[in-house]
């Protein structure tokens, strides 16, 4: 399958659902195809139980933009849908329309590395609706996945104060792409780097890897195996020694080293991957110290999470260097982000002025806010974030004093009193150009760490976090209220109507 995407010619437009290309059609049948629309892309729910999610993904959605094309074989593919009646499910004319379709849309969004929160746009798409259409799929899957990794990775990060976090879980990611995308939003959150030799030829990400527990058994004994390992890598030498019994396997590792070290090399360290990691780093770190071997690392692995690096080191572990694999490229245990695409505004064709849109649901947390929307942070004195304020493109943002809850009208807060002040979405294209500067992802990694150092560590509790204030402007918020009273005194005079 994957030889096959590879060698032919095919783009990424067609990983979408196929709704979006039956909406498609149905614009292009009733001569909406151009007609400018506004979506918004946010999530309702935070993932984990957390405060924040680290925006990631946007450079990989930027190389998607780009790419947004039909080829040849995907009109002949899409070509030959047929509908229920066995007819063709696309007209021969819309295939040609697809076929000269280009990319023109504008979009803004949150640059990698900020913490976001429920019900703010993480994206805003502005441009020919049926264009706008189909990239929400395209959007959803990629901003989605990698938000919610880079995430996971940052709250593993913060748990090993400063010690690095080595992704070690390709060989459990998502299927290949699934990995390579994990492996990216992990950077992005924090890691110091991978054992996905992939990621880091295409990324530029640091690879890191020994010997696995193979290598130890294809020898007759531990001993013998480390000796011929550091014959063969004499600089690369992190020795895992769980494979028969830990305490014997770090004798062993200690008498290898030392026979590199008298031949002018030095280990890297020691790797933990069962048992009782406490105890046995405690004394792990304790033997190499008495033998002459201070600066040697200690690495664990072995389903390790936040939760479990927290417990670690509350009961004194000695390990410096941790390598997480399962629970953090499947973001163990909470494996979607909620985010969503709505459409929020389209353009009337008669006079050109925007029409604010409304989806209306029995729940207030799925009631869509119209308008065309932009995400102000306030801050204090010293940077550190206060609130954000999503308000319409139209308001002037200076006479925003107070913020509404979008799922409770009774909760408000003061935002006038904060002294800074900035937008969160920034150009990214403008009519299907980029205009943005695109960041090295070491780039992106500082942002992050430098951006989550601003929020209040009570946001950053694993469990139960202080929920950070997010809200609409009143005037957002009246908007919004007038458009539920109308469309709900419409439906309701429909019903009494029959």
């Amino acid at each position: 399958m994957l030889g096959t995407l590879l060698r032919e010619d095919h783009s990424p437009t067609l990983a979408t659902d196929q709704y979006q290309l039956t909406m498609a059609h149905g614009y292009w049948k009733n001569g909406m195809a151009e007609r400018e629309a506004s979506f918004h892309m946010f999530f309702r729910k935070m993932p984990f139980g957390g405060g924040y999610v680290v925006a990631a993904g946007l450079d990989t959605a930027i190389d998607l933009l780009q790419a947004f094309r039909f080829t040849a074989s995907d009109l002949t593919y899409l070509g030959g849908l047929r509908d229920r009646a066995d007819h063709p499910l696309f007209e021969e004319r819309f295939l040609r329309y697809l076929e000269e379709l280009r990319f023109a849309c504008d979009v803004m969004a949150v640059p990698e590395g900020t913490p976001v929160f429920p019900a703010e746009p993480l994206v805003r798409v502005e441009g020919p609706i049926l264009q706008a259409q189909l990239l929400e799929t395209l959007l959803l899957n990629t901003l989605n996945f990698q938000s919610l990794i880079a995430t996971k990775a940052a709250r593993i990060c913060i748990e090993a104060k400063g010690e690095p976090v080595i992704d070690f879980g390709l060989r459990r990611a998502q299927g290949f792409d699934g990995g390579l995308s994990a492996s990216r939003a992990c950077f992005v959150g924090g890691c110091q780097g991978t054992s996905n030799v992939l990621a880091g030829k295409l990324l530029g990400i640091p690879v890191y890897g020994t010997h696995a527990h193979s290598w130890v058994m294809a020898f007759d004994s531990e001993l013998e195996a480390f000796e011929a390992y550091a014959r063969a890598m004499p600089d690369n030498c992190l020795f895992l020694v769980d494979t028969y019994g830990t305490l014997n396997g770090i004798k062993n590792a200690i008498t290898v080293a030392q026979g590199l070290r008298e031949r002018g090399h030095e280990i890297i360290g020691l790797r933990l991957d069962s048992g009782d990691l406490a105890y046995f780093s405690i004394h792990a770190r304790r033997m190499l110290d008495e033998a002459g071997f201070p600066a040697a690392a200690i690495l664990a692995s072995n389903e390790l999470d936040e939760y479990v690096i927290r417990s670690l080191k509350d009961q004194g572990a000695r390990i410096s260097v941790w390598g997480v694999g399962t629970k953090l490229v499947t973001a163990y245990d909470d494996p979607a982000l909620s985010g969503v695409y709505k459409l929020a505004a389209v353009r009337s064709a008669a006079d050109r002025r925007w029409q604010y849109k409304l989806k209306l649901s029995e729940q207030r947390s799925k009631i869509s806010v119209p308008g065309i929307h932009q995400v102000h942070r306030y801050a204090d004195e010293g940077g550190r974030f206060m609130a954000d304020a999503i308000v319409d493109v139209d308001e002037d943002i200076a006479r925003v004093a107070e913020i509404v809850d979008p799922n409770d009208n009774t909760k408000t807060k003061t935002v006038r009193r904060y002294p800074r002040r900035e937008p969160l979405l920034q150009p990214i294209f403008e009519r299907g150009r980029l205009v943005y500067r695109r960041p090295a992802l070491p780039e992106i990694q500082a942002r992050t760490i430098a951006q989550l150092a601003l929020l209040d560590d009570s946001h950053k509790r694993l469990e139960f976090p202080h929920i950070y204030p997010v809200g609409l402007s009143t005037h957002l918020n009246q908007v919004r209220d007038d458009m539920i009273r109308r469309e709900r005194a419409r439906i309701s005079g429909n019903h009494n109507g029959h």
